[in-house]
């Protein structure tokens, strides 16, 4: 039986951005980190568009808005010290509708309450000299957001964790969790570890290994899916960075959007819609225990009847390529059906309560010897060193390092 003085469970950006700063502030910790896939960042870093997010969005007080705008410079630093390609390109969010100008007011106020720089709003014309194919009545621009390869970061942070003698551990899926004698006893597919002291940081399996651990069973994740289209390589000139409308404020979703790659491709999308397995990827992905946990959860009945207008859209747009495109079109009018082809999928790991209201917020708590991150959704990625280093600081504390 190998014993560390902690195992981190989870091989996605989080659980290693928390390895990495744990190391650096602790560097005689013995550490573990476990990933059940033989991979690294098999699932949402690995699935996600690819964006430096500025902090516009959160909430002014919430932990995402307390820790984006550092995280993204953090990040930032990190790919510059480690050479990974990235760029600050900017993107625009485009208001159509009248309707929409309050709600584009309300983000340039949390940007700016949250030390957001380089936002400015510009009208019709300017917006077609920063966008030439993008239409829109007032438009948001976001000079701090850029783009990057989130798994390349990955695995830069895989590689500074082992540099600092940090052990990882992939095929390594938890069967079973307990504690014994004072100490942490992990059963897990590649053998059996103890450690003092434990962090959970699962993604979209992140409830059930809280519950394994004894933490609080009061969340759910609810899995939602998010399908992209690819634009054609001959019509990659309607995008010049990235286009975004103005979401709807009642849901943690940005809406569709066009989204430049590192590697000069351009996404479109994602919708979000129920995901039917965790980890599904292909709309005809099914799994019978992930449809029962929500089926028999009474949160996922009250969010489905609060959001069931917005459920029906996003399905239609799920199974209707042309309906996908004319919500693109609304943003880039020179979008047509045939400059798209299927791209690739994520599933969000989306943390649901029981009243049926998808937390907005990470979420992250304490139980014995253990941290369990329990909802860390986008803007996770750009936020990672900082998460990182909130969870290190916690750890200090609660498990005497």
């Amino acid at each position: 039986m190998a014993v560390v003085d902690l195992i981190i469970v989870g091989g996605g950006i989080v659980g290693l951005a928390t390895a990495m700063e744990l190391l650096a502030a602790f560097p005689r910790v013995r550490l573990a980190l476990l990933e059940k896939e033989s991979q690294l960042a098999r699932h949402q870093t690995g699935h996600n568009s690819g964006v430096i997010h500025s902090g516009v969005y959160y909430r002014p007080g919430s932990l995402k808005a307390k820790l984006c705008v550092s995280g993204a410079r953090l990040l930032v630093e990190f790919c510059q010290a480690h050479g990974i390609p990235y760029a600050m390109c900017g993107k625009v969010i485009v208001a159509t509708t009248d309707e929409e100008i309050p709600r584009l007011t309300t983000l340039y106020e949390r940007g700016k309450a949250n030390g957001v720089e380089g936002l400015e709003f510009v009208g019709p014309e300017r917006l077609r000299e920063i966008e030439p194919h993008a239409q829109g009545i007032k438009a948001l621009r976001v000079r701090s957001a850029g783009i990057v390869d989130y798994t390349a970061v990955a695995h830069a942070f895989a590689q500074v964790i082992r540099d600092r003698g940090g052990d990882i551990v992939t095929s390594a899926r938890v069967t079973r969790c307990q504690r014994r004698q004072g100490r942490w006893v992990l059963d897990t597919t590649a053998g059996t570890l103890q450690a003092g002291a434990l962090i959970t940081c699962g993604g979209l399996q992140a409830d059930r290994l809280t519950t394994m651990a004894g933490g609080p069973p009061d969340l759910r994740i609810a899995p939602f899916r998010g399908e992209y289209y690819e634009i054609v390589p001959a019509r990659r000139d309607l995008v010049r960075a990235m286009i975004y409308p103005v979401p709807n404020p009642t849901l943690p979703f940005l809406g569709v959007h066009l989204t430049r790659t590192i590697t000069g491709g351009v996404h479109a999308g994602p919708n979000a819609v129920p995901a039917l397995k965790r980890e599904g990827y292909r709309k005809w992905d099914v799994s019978m225990r992930d449809l029962l946990d929500l089926m028999v959860y009474r949160g996922f009945w009250r969010m489905a009847w609060r959001h069931w207008p917005v459920g029906v859209h996003e399905g239609y747009r799920s199974l209707s390529k042309r309906a996908f495109v004319r919500a693109l079109q609304r943003l880039v009018p020179d979008v047509h059906p045939s400059d798209l082809v299927p791209g690739d999928s994520g599933v969000r790991a989306q943390a649901l309560g029981k009243d049926g209201v998808l937390l907005d917020d990470f979420n992250i708590v304490q139980s014995q010897q253990a941290i369990h991150v329990r909802n860390v959704p986008s803007p996770a990625a750009t936020t990672s060193i900082s998460i990182g280093r909130v969870i290190a600081e916690m750890a200090g504390g609660a498990f005497r390092l």
